[in-house]
């Protein structure tokens, strides 16, 4: 049997070009050697976006989005975390084995106590406890559906590793394999995109490109990306260039073979080569977004899609918890 990998998807953003190399490219792959299950985390959205028309309409977005980008719902599970119940079950049964110090840990939540204290705020304001209990809700959803592998940057490594640790507990009290120990995939090779101004591309820094901008704005875009002052006649390292960057992701192997000579040889302008990496990204990303545009056009279709998938979901689910029930005495 395969192995097992998850991926959660926060939906708190427009999905940009940074998104698809660095994370979906990579997280789709993994379907064809893992059973590969894949989750929309709109409860963990629900601890910055408070507007319900914003949320509903960022969870129908991503969703499509990955859909576009290459996710076959046929081949892999992939559902919304607010369709499976089970997963705020098993996060209240874990929640007995989590010590408060494990939270107090947690990166996101220590981040925002220093901002607080940097700022001479009260350091807990604006703090609720889903962003506080993030990690215990995080690992119900790794631990439900029995994961071997999640696929994570190196920054996210600690949730993995809470939820090692949460999981430990509870097999140690109960001197039983109850839930299985998830390892973290750290995705060494996953691309780091460069943004419009040069620093990797972030929602937080507003420097990204929307993966299914239309042509017009995302020509726009990309003739906004920030330059040095070189003049035309100048040869120019290609390596050292955002734009040849950006446009190694889209190109084949002799286009940036002969896009790079062009550089090294002088004569180039910076919005000659702006005009090649438009050229090759609107090449690749008309079929995403041609795509994504008839699922956001059926959204019955979508929301049929998801269900499928929770469908799917949930016996799975259903399985841990009643394992976790048994071993705990609740089911008498």
């Amino acid at each position: 049997m395969k192995k097992i990998s998850l991926t959660g998807i926060k939906p708190t953003g427009e999905l940009h070009i940074g998104n698809y190399f660095g994370a979906i490219r990579p997280a789709l792959e993994l379907a064809s050697s893992y059973d590969a299950r894949y989750f929309i985390a709109d409860y963990h959205a629900l601890n910055t976006i408070k507007n319900p028309k914003e949320l509903s309409s960022l969870i129908r977005g991503v969703a499509a989005g990955w859909l576009a980008a290459g996710l076959d719902p046929e081949k892999v599970i992939f559902y919304r975390q607010s369709s499976i119940p089970e997963t705020f079950e098993l996060s209240t049964q874990i929640a007995a084995f989590t010590p408060k110090g494990l939270m107090n840990r947690a990166h996101a939540y220590k981040a925002a106590v220093r901002e607080n204290s940097e700022k001479g705020n009260d350091p807990d304001a604006g703090i609720n406890m889903g962003l506080y209990t993030y990690p215990v809700l995080m690992a119900a959803d790794i631990i439900l559906f029995d994961s071997d592998v999640v696929p994570v940057g190196s920054d996210q490594v600690q949730h993995i590793e809470m939820a090692q640790d949460i999981a430990q507990a509870v097999n140690y009290n109960y001197k039983q394999e109850v839930l299985k120990i998830p390892q973290a995939m750290i995705q060494q090779n996953a691309a780091v995109v460069p943004g419009l101004d040069g620093r990797k591309m972030s929602k937080s820094y507003g420097n990204t490109i929307p993966l299914f901008s239309p042509e017009k704005q995302l020509r726009k875009l990309i003739m906004r990306i920030v330059t040095n002052s070189q003049p035309l006649e100048e040869p120019k390292d290609p390596e050292q260039s955002q734009i040849y960057l950006l446009y190694k992701l889209f190109a084949t192997a002799e286009e940036q073979a002969s896009l790079a000579a062009r550089y090294r040889a002088g004569g180039m302008g910076w919005g000659e080569a702006k005009e090649e990496l438009f050229r090759a990204a609107n090449r690749e990303l008309s079929p995403l977004r041609e795509r994504y545009e008839a699922i956001m056009a059926d959204p019955a279709g979508l929301d049929r899609i998801l269900a499928e998938g929770a469908a799917k979901a949930r016996p799975i689910a259903a399985a841990t918890v009643k394992r976790f029930r048994k071993a705990s005495g609740i089911d008498l």
